[in-house]
């Protein structure tokens, strides 16, 4: 073989059909008994595997410099790829489909062009163990491989039932690479609160992430209250900074402003403004018309207030603090088995992002999760799974 894949994730998959377009001689080893499993978990099974609204921001990497330049030099590129195995994409508010918003539609065309493409695919396939001598040697439960040229696509610690264990880790390790550590991202955030009366409850929210007093990030969106924690996109999108926040000893506070439609400043007035228009309603009562009642339930509950309170006898800014500024002290993160991506992997700077190739093991190419780069929610993970693969070697 010219070239030898280890893993049939997207990014695998996608260096597949890039180098055998351009008459490469390819097997991919998968060690599932088929293809591209995380692939139909995407976007809740739809594939959102882009984004129009590219920046910087929506990526953590280990070098912002070096990952700014790769992104502007290829993110034309997915879009064009998507369309070529001839999946039709779909844009709904920035985020991109396939239009049957279905996951398995792009994993089938995939499959598709590889078999067209007579790249050879070996399932159930566990790599072992692998060697560079004049080529590389790929110990296998199927045998020896050799090849040429070697594309790690393991993926990283997430969904490890769809394959990702961390074995290529291990293997870049043998080749001198360094692993920036690796912990989740895109996940739920816990500490010690009783939020059992909320449980399953979801309220749109901002949230503003502090990380040793200083603000670092602001995320609009619905918050989902579990029993300890929170979830949802606007938590997930600030679960990477508190991972790393945490692993370093900082001080991580999330404020959750409940009442995203006011300006902090103005709700004193506002609620003044409800009690004159209902000048019969109690505090409870004012709050119920905007606000889930559990929620309500919390803070009285906090404030030691009477129902029957009316907002005029209440501790005003101290109500306010709670509906606007309630604090959430993150002491954990789901594990990385829950995570839907991690953060770590391979520093960048160690790989020529032109070709994806090792600079320190020629003919080695690492794609994907394995590699220090995480996005937000929003297609940029598989985005990036998406461009790695279709530098592997040069364009």
């Amino acid at each position: 073989m010219d070239y030898v894949i280890v893993g049939g994730g997207v990014a695998g998959m996608v260096a597949a059909i890039n180098l055998a377009r351009r008459g490469k001689r390819i097997t991919i080893l998968e060690r599932n008994n088929k293809l591209g499993k995380k692939l139909l978990l995407t976007g809740n099974s739809r594939c959102n595997f882009w984004n129009q609204n590219i920046s910087l921001d929506c990526y953590h990497t280990s070098n912002q410099e070096l990952f700014s330049k790769f992104l502007n030099n290829n993110q034309n590129l997915v879009l064009d790829f998507i369309k070529s195995i001839g999946v039709i994409p779909k844009n709904i508010n920035g985020y991109y489909y396939p239009y049957t918003n279905q996951a398995v539609t792009v994993l089938n065309a995939l499959i598709i062009t590889l078999k067209n493409l007579q790249v050879n695919v070996v399932l159930d396939c566990l790599v072992e163990q692998i060697e560079k001598k004049d080529k590389f040697l790929i110990y296998t439960n199927k045998g020896i491989y050799k090849s040429n040229k070697i594309v790690i696509a393991t993926g990283g610690l997430s969904y490890p039932k769809t394959g990702s264990d961390g074995k290529g880790y291990k293997f870049v390790k043998g080749f001198n690479h360094n692993i920036n550590k690796v912990l989740p991202s895109l996940c739920k955030l816990y500490g010690d609160y009783n939020f059992k009366d909320l449980k399953g409850v979801r309220v749109d929210t901002i949230l503003t992430l502090y990380e040793n007093n200083k603000k670092i990030k602001e995320e609009i969106g619905e918050l989902l209250f579990l029993d300890d924690g929170i979830s949802g996109i606007c938590t997930f999108n600030l679960s990477g900074i508190v991972s790393r926040g945490l692993n370093l000893k900082k001080q991580e506070i999330i404020y959750l402003n409940f009442l995203p439609f006011i300006n902090k400043d103005k709700v004193i007035k506002f609620l003044n403004e409800q009690e004159k228009l209902l000048p019969n309603y109690t505090l409870r009562d004012i709050l119920e018309g905007f606000l889930n009642y559990k929620i309500v339930n919390l803070i009285f509950k906090l404030l030691k207030l009477k129902d029957n309170i009316k907002w005029s006898n209440a501790p005003q800014d101290k109500v306010k603090d709670l509906l606007v500024s309630f604090p959430f002290i993150p002491n954990r993160t789901s594990s990385l088995e829950d995570s839907q991506v991690v953060t770590g992997g391979v520093p960048i700077e160690e790989i020529n992002l032109d070709t994806m190739e090792s600079r320190k093991i020629k003919d080695l190419y690492l794609v994907g999760e394995i590699l220090d780069v995480d996005g937000i929610c929003g297609g940029y993970n598989l985005g990036f799974a998406i461009m790695s693969g279709l530098r592997v070697g040069g364009r």
